[in-house]
Order: structure tokens, then sequence, then C-alpha cells
């Protein structure tokens, strides 16, 4: 009878640890959802760059011991279909980590269903705010700057020019309505004889270009704040140059200096508008010297924005987890405040108060050279600068 209860317990001991091997081999596995099919001209750079960090991982023996592998999911551009596909990433693929996002009401369903789940969620890309203030939850995280932070970045250098008649222009939905009511706020405190003049609320992807043109025109502003993307800036952008709308006049922009909208416009691309974007070719830090060249060498390509943003969220899991020694959703929530990695734009930390990096944001000017757009100007302003007080950010974070 001893004998069999000797061998019953060695059988046991030789389960478990046989157990515990294979999941030792078994890959780290992330959930990755994005609007890949509605925003390919994002998309494309941005999984470039996802994969691009994920082998440079995997090529360093991994993490914990393990290889890492990304289970790709489309999102369809819909909070519903995100909701069905997060949730099938979590019980049927059995992913350790949920990540991704572009659009801003997919990634508060997102978040919303990680609260809910307990499933850490690093989003990577939705810009509203409201994700990690408002409706933010500790299951949470944010690596791109949000709204607020894009239109505080160009109030400093709008406000120095000096122009008192403002015309707006911007989607109608919560990114647009958020980014222009910072603005205005913003450029009363630091111009008080500032006036708004007009404003034109487009139906986001369905601009009529030639009528919003000609209403800015009449308006007779003396500068414009534009926050439209896409398409949208596209036919904005060539008609209002096709109609003279921008000749003597300053435009503000959000989004235009980066490749992905300043690309489709060649020639079109408009002159010396204060932007905000992604002057690849001028930033000389060590780290991006090193993304560029690797990024350059694996796809003979020059990465976009989103390529930053998409190495960029792979980066800093990878981080978390070697931090955490696991990838269990409690220690990961945990090890992520103040957690701190290298991004392509330097070394960037996620504040604790809210869950947001202090990935910052270049600011400069365009110009259109061999039949391109390109920002000819940048300056990188740190996160950190962009925010909202701490006492604010725990009143909207409190508020439910």
């Amino acid at each position: 009878m001893k004998n069999i209860l000797r061998t019953m317990g060695l059988l046991a001991t030789l389960w478990t640890a046989c157990t515990s091997v294979s999941h030792a081999q078994q890959p780290i596995r992330i959930g990755e959802l994005n609007s890949y099919k509605a925003l390919p001209a994002l998309m494309g750079p941005y999984r470039k760059g996802w994969e691009l960090a994920q082998e440079e991982i995997n090529n360093s023996g991994g993490l914990l011991g393990r290889k890492v592998e990304t289970i790709f999911r489309d999102d369809n551009a819909n909070p519903g279909d995100a909701v069905r596909a997060a949730e099938e990433l979590v019980s049927r693929e059995r992913v350790d980590v949920l990540a991704g996002v572009t659009l801003s009401n997919v990634g508060l369903a997102v978040a919303d269903f990680a609260a809910q789940r307990k499933t850490f969620f690093l989003a990577s890309g939705p810009l509203s705010d409201k994700v990690v203030w408002d409706n933010g939850n500790r299951y949470t995280y944010r690596l791109r700057s949000g709204t607020h932070a894009l239109a505080a970045s160009v109030v400093e250098e709008a406000a120095k020019a000096r122009k008192k008649r403002w015309a707006l222009v911007y989607p109608n939905y919560e990114y647009g309505q958020a980014a222009v009511a910072t603005f205005k706020v913003a450029m009363k405190k630091a111009q008080p004889d500032v006036e708004f003049v007009a404003e034109q609320a487009a139906p986001f992807g369905k601009l009529d270009a030639g009528a919003v043109v000609q209403a800015l025109e009449d308006a007779k502003p003396d500068a414009i704040f534009n926050v439209l993307f896409g398409a949208d800036l596209t036919k904005f952008a060539r008609e209002g140059k096709t109609r003279g709308l921008f000749k003597d006049r300053m435009v503000v922009s959000l989004l235009t200096g980066e490749p992905e909208y300043l690309d489709p416009l060649k020639d079109d691309a408009p002159e010396d508008w204060l932007v905000t974007g992604y002057p690849y070719q001028q930033i000389t830090t060590p780290q991006h010297k090193a993304f560029l060249a690797a990024y350059e060498k694996k796809y003979n390509d020059y990465p976009r924005l989103n390529s930053v943003v998409g190495y960029a969220t792979m980066k800093a899991i990878a981080a978390g987890i070697t931090k955490a020694g696991s990838v269990e959703t409690d220690k990961l929530v945990a090890v992520f405040k103040g957690l701190g990695f290298d991004s392509p734009f330097g070394p960037v930390v996620f504040r604790a108060q809210d869950n947001q990096t202090t990935m910052g944001i270049f600011v400069g000017r365009t110009t259109v050279a061999n039949g391109k757009g390109l920002m000819k100007t940048g300056t990188y302003i740190d996160g950190a600068q962009l925010t909202l007080p701490d006492a604010d950010i725990a009143r909207l974070r409190t508020a439910k």
C-alpha cells in the first residue's frame, strides 16, 4: 500500500512539473483590437510597428522565458463588435492582455468591458480623454496623448500670432467637440481679446467641403482652427486652397502633420500650417534613430505616426510584464502605475493619477517638397506639460 501511495505521489509530482513546464513554454498571448478595415491607411503602419517590436522582443528571448504571440481582431469601427471581439479574445482565446483601439467611441466601450471583466487593457490610440478621465478605471491605461493635450499643445504658438478673429471647423462628434472646447478655453486665457466668429461642425466622413469653405470665407476670420482629419481633411485642404481660403490666414490644424494625412494630399498639402504631427526625418533621439533604422530595414519604407504607436504599445506591454514578473491582471494593474519605458520619442512614464503616459506631441509647420507634404519644423512638447492639474483629474475620475 505504501508503495502504491508513493507511486501515486511521484506521478502527481511529475504531472505538476510537466504542467508547469508546459505552461512556461506556452506563448504569452496578447489580444489586439483595431479598425483594420475601416482605417487601412492608419492600421497598416500601426501593425507594422507592432510586429517590429514583437520581433525584437522574441529575438531577445521573449518575456519571462516565453515567446509573445498577438491575436489580431478587427473591431469593425463599431463599439458593439469590439466588445464581442474582446469577449471572444478573453473567453475563447484566453489572451493574457487586451490592447489596441484607435477610435474613441470604441475605446470607451472596450475600457468599460475591461472594467466589467477585470481584464488589463492598454488603449493604444483613442483620443477621447474620457478613456482615462471621466470614464477611467483601474484596468485601463492609455499610451497616446489625448484630445486635451493635442489642443493645448498648439495654443502657445497660436496666441503669439495675436490673431483676433478665429473660425473653427471640426468633425461633429466627441473628439472634435472636445478639441474645440479645450482650444477656446485655453486661447481665451492666453489671449483674452480673442473672438470666435464662425463654427462649422461637419458630420464625420461626410464633409461638404464647398459649403464649409464658403461659410468660413463669409465670416472673414483672421485665423482658422481645424480639427478635420482623414478624407474630410483632404477635401477641406484642396477646396480651401482652390478658393483661396488660406491665403494670408493662419491655420492651426491638429493631426495634419502626420504622414498618414499629409501623404494623400501630395502637392496639395498645405504650406506653413501650424500642426501637430510626426517629423520623422528630424527626430535625433537615440531611441528614434534606432527605431527608424530598424523600421526602414524591415519594411523598406518610412514610418508613420501610427507605426510609432503600435511599436510603443508593444514595448510598454513588455516593460510591464517584465516588471510584474507575471501576466496576472492585478499585478499588471499595480506595476503600470508609474511604469517607465523607452519609446521612439524617448523615456515616458504612465502617470499614477490617471493611467496616461507622458508621451508627448510634436508641433511645427508644414511645407511641400518633392511633390509631397511634410513637417519642416518640429518641437517636442512632453506630455507631462499638457495635462490638467492633478486635482482636476481626480475630480473627473471620481465623478461617476
